[in-house]
């Protein structure tokens, strides 16, 4: 299994926020620090906005901060909300073609295996990402 780039883009922006919080960050600031698109950036805020984990204030002394307490955003869940394809193989896709599907034992498998990846995630929050001992260092990655 492989996760997008746009849900490692949202995690990353969540990590930047709760790093710089309770200050608030620009799209251009999150996009130099990262190497990454502005525009591909402002589709994943605006995602990330509407599922209410980021906050987007306009105006001067404006930009995006995080509107939710890092230890309240649980890795599994956001994924489960950003990811937009956990079709592991064909017989998941309503278009499904495989002639095996009605024998396979594979895909209760699979989905078994991807329930445990989401209960695994769903025991962390973005808390984890930014503990206290890897604050400064992940500052110095980024720049901050």
């Amino acid at each position: 299994m492989r996760l997008t780039l746009h849900t490692d883009l949202a995690l990353r922006v969540l990590i930047y926020l709760a790093l710089i919080a309770p200050d608030r960050a620009t799209i251009q600031q999150i996009a130099e620090a990262y190497g990454i698109s502005r525009n591909h950036l402002m589709k994943v805020v605006h995602q990330l906005a509407t599922l209410g984990y980021v906050r987007t204030i306009r105006g001067a002394g404006g930009g995006i901060e995080l509107a939710r307490q890092p230890d309240t955003v649980r890795l599994g869940h956001l994924i489960g909300q950003v990811e937009t394809d956990f079709n592991l193989v064909e017989c998941f896709r309503p278009d499904n073609h495989c002639t095996i599907s009605a024998v396979c034992r594979l895909p209760g498998l699979l989905d078994q295996a991807l329930a445990c990846f989401q209960e695994e995630l769903d025991r962390h929050t973005l808390a984890d990402l930014v503990r206290p001992q890897d604050r400064v260092e992940l500052k110095v990655a980024l720049r901050l």
